[in-house]
């Protein structure tokens, strides 16, 4: 009997877990993350600059550009590796292409940034409709373990076996729920690591002038 109360327990644990179900302030039912959903960011969020040209959108033709943005971009590289990329980049350009060459740079690294935002932000929405059925899931068969153990006639080894499946279960489950807890923040980490790049793109900018 203290073996199934620790597993019921377990088991309303997992079900009151961050993330479980979506954070009230939240509209989008499928959001579990504590963090606000904004599912697409703003030019003016990450750019104090002027106004880019309608040239900069042809970024992605640029080949020199579209490898800076990849490079820059990649989390595993470390920001300040990043930034001296871009400063370094901007050193070899002649002047009079350093402007409109780093209006591009500025909009390949949102469009692209922004671009896995959404993507990460995509798969935290379908990882946590996954945890939603988990967690149904667990509710029925710590249910089912009950009932089964209510049986007069139930046999011992089959309650045990039923048993150690919902605590195994209930393990993955809370694995999961801290495994999320760290993805929910991605999508603030990849905002933030664009704008401190397009701050470097800015600055760079006006000590060139």
């Amino acid at each position: 009997m203290a073996r199934m109360s620790l597993v019921r327990g377990l088991v309303a644990l997992a079900l009151l877990a961050p993330g479980v179900k979506a954070n009230a302030a939240n509209a989008d039912p499928d959001w579990p993350c504590i963090q606000r959903k904004v599912p697409q960011l703003s030019l003016g969020q990450i750019w104090n600059g002027p106004e880019l040209p309608p040239a900069a959108k042809g970024w992605s033709k640029d080949p020199a550009i579209s490898e800076l943005v990849e490079e820059v971009a990649a989390r595993r590289v470390p920001i300040a590796e990043a930034q001296k990329k871009i400063r370094d980049f901007a050193a070899a350009m002649p002047a009079e292409q350093l402007a409109p060459k780093m209006a591009m740079l500025v909009q390949g690294m949102f469009d692209h940034m922004d671009a896995e935002r959404s993507q990460v932000m995509s798969g935290i929405s379908r990882y946590a409709r996954k945890q939603i059925e988990m967690a149904a899931g667990l509710r029925k068969e710590a249910s089912d373990v009950d009932a089964l153990r209510a049986k007069p006639d139930a046999g011992p080894d089959e309650i045990q076996r039923r048993t150690d499946q919902l605590t195994f279960a209930t393990r993955i489950f809370n694995e999961r729920v801290q495994s999320l807890t760290y993805v929910c923040e991605v999508p603030t980490i990849i905002e933030q690591r664009l704008y401190q790049l397009s701050k470097t793109v800015s600055e760079t900018l006006a000590a060139k002038k």
